[in-house]
């Protein structure tokens, strides 16, 4: 009974009834308008309105469905003088923002609209911040993340153009876009060994992220915690105890909760050589100490689960972390994915496997600016958005690893889902999407019958179980979903996009 509490105190739940629920799903109808390459970004729901963006070339637009899923307005943006080349969305109950970047001759802008459930402008473009540089450039320079609670907005650049530091430059926001603080760091860096990572802001402003240094170009042998406090320009920097072990797939998740941060990764005890286990740490950061920090190690009945067509001792090598999910009484659960690809009928593909930096593939892009070098300019080992036709590449995402960590870093239980999923034209039908509705966890993926993918959801309990629900009910032929994209936009709704007739369309689906 404790544990079915616990559960139910997710940070990410909204709420959640007992009563029961039938599965309903709606499709949106296809827009024969649309690009084949479009890109498209779940906004959410706003208004009562389920809003999603797409662009194509230098043309944006909003659509705006009702809870059928049907399309109530289509908003073609015309507020940009300049092209754009990179956009944020957070979403609130009744507006969003969006925040993007363009440049005009050598100065590149930051700026912000402000939309209502609708996709209509409410308010004049607001500048948020600028950077001169000395080149024309289509790539990112700002990154933006948000806390928790939305209440705390940070955009933050890094300039790499120093030989041993970073320049990092970070402007806080509240929810309203007004400026709090403007900072501007120098992180000490050594070379290429060095790099940043996993930029977070807490519900109280405070910034933290990781500078993590590779051992012979390979995984990481080193980390520090570095924080900032909300209104300070001064960091503090923080050793991270990491012993006679080797990283990779690092993260740092915020506990708001409890006012902890979690850093957390797969690791080798030998340079180069096989996942052992997960080595875990939780920071507080009332008294800025370690609270706990622990290497756990992956027991032969899990490994024998978590493998798929290899040794039992590499079982975990193509694992990288998707999901962390933090609990109330301070442990947290993690979701990683087995995801490779092979090339031209190889086993494997070097330039994935053998990452040098052994960097998650389910991590947002740092923008660096000068230097042109970033771990993690790109979200996945393929593109998500690439069709892929004709470039004799395999993309494979198999078994699914869930693990429950108590609050002082020891395993609760684990459990394997199983999955078995291959194209070799497209990732896009591949992978997995989480909703959490509070009484499971549920992994939604594709799986293949009678040649064609059927939407497929298979449940974790708050003991571990594995709950085979069966396929989706209602399912319309010829729709083909892509889980990994979907959104959870309540309790227990959420949106996935799916192809029909080679068109880009929706489906709002309550469990």
């Amino acid at each position: 009974m404790i544990k079915r509490i616990l559960f139910l105190l997710l940070l990410i739940v909204v709420g959640y009834n007992t009563s029961v629920y039938a599965q309903q799903i709606v499709y949106s109808e296809p827009d024969r308008e649309d690009a084949r390459n479009i890109n498209f970004e779940i906004i959410g729901k706003v208004e009562n309105n389920f809003v999603v963006y797409k662009n194509y070339r230098d043309l944006h637009f909003f659509n705006v469905y009702d809870a059928n899923m049907k399309l109530k307005n289509k908003v073609q943006l015309d507020n940009f003088h300049e092209k754009i080349y990179d956009a944020d969305f957070i979403s609130y109950a009744n507006f969003f923002y969006m925040i993007f970047q363009y440049q005009k001759k050598d100065i590149v802008y930051c700026s912000a609209l402000k939309f209502n459930g609708d996709g209509k402008v409410v308010d004049d473009m607001i500048v948020l911040d600028t950077t001169k540089i000395g080149y024309n450039s289509s790539n990112k320079i700002y990154s933006v993340i948000s806390s928790e609670n939305k209440e705390k907005i940070l955009l933050f650049k890094i300039n790499g153009k120093y030989q041993t530091a970073n320049e990092v430059t970070t402007v806080l926001l509240d929810k309203y876009l007004k400026p709090l603080h403007k900072s501007k760091m120098m992180i000490k860096m050594e070379g290429r060994k060095d790099f940043l990572t996993e930029f977070q802001v807490d519900n109280d402003g405070n910034l933290a992220f990781i500078k993590a240094t590779t051992y012979q170009n390979n995984n990481i042998n080193s980390a520090i915690l570095i924080t900032k406090p909300e209104l300070n320009d001064t960091v503090s920097v923080y050793n991270l105890s990491i012993t006679n072990i080797y990283l990779k797939d690092i993260r740092l998740k915020v506990d708001n909760f409890n006012k902890h941060y979690l850093i957390t990764s797969f690791f080798s005890g030998q340079h180069r050589g096989n996942i052992d286990g997960l080595y875990t740490c939780l920071w507080d950061v009332t008294t800025k100490q370690t609270l706990v920090s622990n290497n756990i190690l992956f027991n032969d009945q899990l490994r024998a689960d978590a493998r798929g067509d290899g040794s039992i001792r590499g079982a975990f090598n193509n694992y990288f972390l998707q999901n962390i999910i933090m609990l109330h009484n301070g442990g947290f659960i993690v979701g990683a994915e087995s995801v490779y690809t092979t090339a031209n009928g190889n086993n494997f593909d070097d330039n994935f496997l053998m990452d040098p930096l052994g960097f998650s593939p389910f991590g947002f892009g740092l923008g660096y600016y000068n230097y042109g070098y970033s771990p993690f300019m790109g979200d996945y080992p393929w593109s998500r958005f690439g069709y892929g036709y004709g470039n004799n590449r395999g993309y494979y995402a198999k078994n699914i690893a869930v693990l429950s960590v108590t609050p002082d870093c020891k395993v609760e239980w684990g459990n394997i889902i199983k999955k078995d999923q291959y194209d070799d034209m497209t990732d896009m039908y591949i992978g997995y999407g989480l909703v959490n509705t509070g009484d499971m966890l549920h992994f939604l993926f594709n799986t293949m019958e009678r040649r064609q993918n059927l939407i497929t959801d298979l449940s974790i309990t708050p003991d571990g179980e594995v709950d085979k629900t069966p396929t989706l009910k209602n399912l319309d032929r010829g729709y083909e979903f892509m889980p990994h994209q979907l959104k959870q936009v309540s309790a227990r709704q959420f949106i996935v996009p799916c192809m029909y007739r080679n068109y880009i369309c929706f489906a709002r689906i309550e469990l």
